[in-house]
């Protein structure tokens, strides 16, 4: 298994390292300055293929964690942690190439689907630390003998906090989508969208995801003692 860990490891760092690549790449073209918020106007055609290359990151996750992976947990818990190295690493290059994010609490930009998600680096660097050690929970568990299996009400509790993380990073483009069906014309909110620059990050909301993801660890540790190997 140390093996196996280790391979993932090294996968997902090289897998940060062609991210920070491509970040670069991309910054030196719009941002020649320096990454800031606003964010400056992109081609259609870039933000195309910069949604499918996201989406293409996830399924080169997912599939690396499904091969190493010898049961369900296995697999779900090694795509957490390979997301988990990636993301973490692909701060660490940007770090040590654009010596860029200032501090963790730097603002950036984290995704694109549905709409762009915004916070500071801090946020899913916290993330990414909770889904690498939800691995090592069920590995520690399996490696003294324990039948590891996510039930319907911990992926239930973990969807939530995703969805609750999601939200905090969300929460300001979706406000301002909201404004603009009730009051601005498309033309304007283009506009608002252009000129948007995040003050202040829910905090609060972040930590009610984390909790609602740790309280599905914990559920699953309990729940996993009544079903040790015979």
């Amino acid at each position: 298994m140390k093996k196996v860990i280790i391979w993932l490891t090294i996968f997902s760092i090289a897998m940060g390292l062609l991210e920070t690549s491509v970040v670069i790449y991309l910054r030196e073209i719009y941002y020649p300055a320096g990454f800031k918020f606003p964010l400056v106007n992109i081609k259609k055609s870039i933000i195309e293929v910069e949604l499918w290359r996201e989406l293409a990151t996830i399924i080169m996750l997912v599939a690396i964690g499904y091969l190493a992976g010898k049961t369900k947990a296995q697999r779900f818990v090694f795509f957490l942690f390979c997301f988990g190295v990636w993301d973490i690493f692909y701060y660490v290059f940007l770090k040590l190439f654009l010596n860029w994010p200032e501090s963790l609490l730097t603002w950036d930009i984290l995704f694109l689907l549905p709409v762009p998600w915004v916070g500071p680096v801090l946020a899913p660097c916290i993330a990414s630390l909770t889904m690498i050690g939800l691995m090592f929970l069920v590995i520690t568990l399996e490696g003294k003998g324990y039948n590891v299996i996510f039930k319907p009400k911990h992926y239930a509790l973990l969807v939530l906090g995703s969805l609750v993380f999601i939200g905090s990073f969300t929460q300001d483009y979706i406000q301002l989508l909201t404004m603009g069906k009730n009051n601005l014309s498309p033309e304007k909110m283009l506009v608002v969208f252009k000129h948007y620059e995040p003050i202040s990050y829910n905090w609060w909301l972040f930590a009610l995801g984390e909790l609602i993801i740790l309280l599905s660890c914990n559920l699953l540790w309990k729940d996993t003692k009544n079903l040790k190997y015979e």
